[in-house]
């Protein structure tokens, strides 16, 4: 007897038709012998629905806890329907929130991070024979507030519930059937991975790669969760993310991901001393806004001029937040700039291999696009671009390196997450 923990993605359950057939693919696990722990994201585009709702009640930024309290809502109607379309099929089954489920997270509201499971109900319902069904992206704080994960958040809540009752395999249900070569609406000869690294991965939905949310990947990398990526449309085997994968001989990138959710934020004039650096990233990272690429000009008459990325979602947030340090750190100016993405070649090979970033750095030229900045770490080489030619940059990279053959390695593919 194995217990599996499988998460579906809005897509999966997008209507009632969807539910059911989850409902059928569920329990027909749980009648192999299996104990069977389900993870739902709210149906279809509810999400989105719910934050328009929120915007025709609010003529300014909505309460971060009240816009908690109205998305978590979208969840709890998945987990409802799903049980009880297993109940219709026979089989015991049992619906819970995420703070009922035992899932504990700091207290952000938007963007909390998971800092305690406890299990204990989910496992009781489970021995009793039901298939426990929990609403993904969501938790409370130890002082009872609800909070949710983010978008992408049931990839994490499934990987760390999976982690906690110590699942034997996690596996994420979604639109396609596994992590892909490419996405197959930009390069035609893409094909399905069978697998790879946890590493590899990491770096990839990092950057931009839609089909696992990196939260999740470090979730698996860190407790060892065997984890697997495969279709809630057919059984097909889908794609294997474990510590080591088979790597093929000559292949030294192993993925291209490319993220269009990028800002460009650049303080010019700021006064060359020590610490202003700090205050502009602390009051950032106060303020929860992740920063990405960091770049730092010459120095000319005592100041300097740096940029940096964040996410477009956070760019009017960033800008507010130096305004509002500017009286402390001085600098003459800020600017911002959007239509850019990133675009990033990753493969565990590049350490060794000189030339990889190079070869990078000429297709883009020879496409005639800048280079606006660049980012490398020993798996990977990120260049941010103008992005009105990135399909084009993607085909162009996948065949200088040599991914049109069938050694198809890079991650991405159609995004079905919460």
């Amino acid at each position: 007897m194995s217990l599996i923990v499988m998460k579906f993605g809005g897509s999966s359950v997008g209507d009632a038709e969807r539910m059911k057939r989850v409902a059928n693919r569920v329990v027909e696990r749980q009648r192999e012998g299996n104990q069977c722990v389900v993870v739902v994201s709210a149906m279809g585009d509810t999400t989105d629905d719910l934050i328009d709702l929120s915007k025709q009640i609010c003529s300014v930024t909505p309460p971060a806890r009240e816009m908690d309290m109205l998305l978590t809502t979208g969840e709890q109607v998945s987990v409802a329907l799903l049980s009880m379309a297993i109940q219709s099929l026979g089989q015991p089954a049992l619906s819970f929130t995420g703070w009922q489920a035992g899932m504990y997270t700091e207290a952000v509201h938007g963007k909390a991070r998971i800092t305690d499971i406890q299990p204990e109900r989910i496992l009781k319902a489970v021995n009793q024979g039901n298939v426990v069904i929990v609403a993904g992206f969501q938790g409370m704080t130890t002082e009872g507030e609800i909070t949710t994960l983010g978008r992408g958040g049931s990839d994490t809540t499934a990987v760390a519930l999976a982690a906690a009752i110590q699942a034997d395999v996690c596996e994420i249900f979604t639109d396609v059937d596994g992590i892909y070569s490419t996405d197959p609406r930009v390069v035609k000869c893409a094909r399905k991975l069978p697998e790879i690294t946890y590493d590899e991965m990491l770096e990839l939905a990092n950057l931009g790669a839609a089909v696992l949310h990196p939260r999740a990947v470090e979730y698996a990398k860190n407790y060892n969760v065997p984890l697997v990526v495969r279709s809630s449309f057919n059984h097909n085997a889908g794609t294997n993310v474990k510590e080591e994968a088979a790597m093929e001989q000559g292949i030294v990138v192993r993925g291209i991901a490319s993220d269009k959710n990028v800002a460009r934020i650049s303080i010019l004039g700021i006064e060359e001393k020590p610490g202003q650096l700090a205050k502009v990233f602390t009051a950032l990272a106060k303020a929860q806004i992740d920063v990405d690429i960091i770049v730092q000009s010459g120095i000319m008459n005592g100041q300097a001029d740096f940029s940096f990325t964040v996410s477009l979602t956070d760019k009017d947030r960033a800008l507010e937040v130096i305004q509002g340090i500017r009286s402390e750190v001085g600098f003459r100016e800020v600017s911002s700039q959007e239509n850019l993405v990133k675009v990033s070649i990753v493969g565990a090979g590049m350490v060794s291999t000189p030339g990889v970033a190079a070869k990078m750095f000429e297709v883009i030229s020879d496409l005639g696009l800048s280079i606006n900045m660049v980012s490398t770490s020993e798996i990977k080489t990120s260049c941010v671009i103008d992005n009105s030619r990135l399909n084009e940059v993607i085909q162009a990279l996948h065949t200088a390196y040599g991914l049109d053959t069938d050694q198809t390695v890079y991650v991405g593919g159609p995004q079905d997450r919460r």
